[in-house]
């Protein structure tokens, strides 16, 4: 009998958990996940406003449109994806970045995004930006998914 309890017990534990804990990676079907692998050496001029907290750098070269990277507080770094996640890629959807809010350029929408955190300014139900894994160490910064 105890052998039955510890199976439903472990059954019951394994279809409660999330792949997201916090309920806010909802799947998107607008975005694909594509590889990012970003290494930023501090030290060069390119990357040099990543030092200061409330810079940002913008690398054009991965992820669908682009990816931002945010330095919150020399500890703490953000990083998204720059194609706007309510609304399939194309050629206007590649977002803006103007001090903390990313803009949708696009004709059709408002859309806009705090960079800190993700999140849609307006809309609750709306897409949250797809963000990217970030560790500093040293003098490097590190982005991957």
């Amino acid at each position: 009998m105890k052998k039955y309890l510890m199976l439903f017990t472990l059954i019951g534990l394994i279809a409660s958990c999330k792949n997201d804990d916090n309920g806010t990676n909802r799947d998107n079907p607008n975005l694909t996940d594509p590889i990012v692998n970003i290494n930023l050496n501090l030290d060069l001029p390119q990357f040099n406003p990543l030092k200061f907290p409330g810079e940002s750098v913008i690398i054009t070269q991965q992820g669908i449109r682009g990816v931002v990277i945010y330095n919150v507080n020399n500890n703490l770094y953000t990083a998204f994806e720059l194609s706007d996640p309510n609304h399939p890629p194309n050629s206007c959807s590649r977002m803006e970045i103007e001090g903390i809010v990313a803009t949708c350029p696009c004709d059709s929408d408002s859309n806009s995004y705090d960079i800190v955190t993700g999140q849609h300014q307006n809309d609750t139900e709306a897409f949250p930006m797809q963000q990217y894994r970030v560790e500093r160490t040293g003098n490097s910064v590190t982005v991957t998914n």
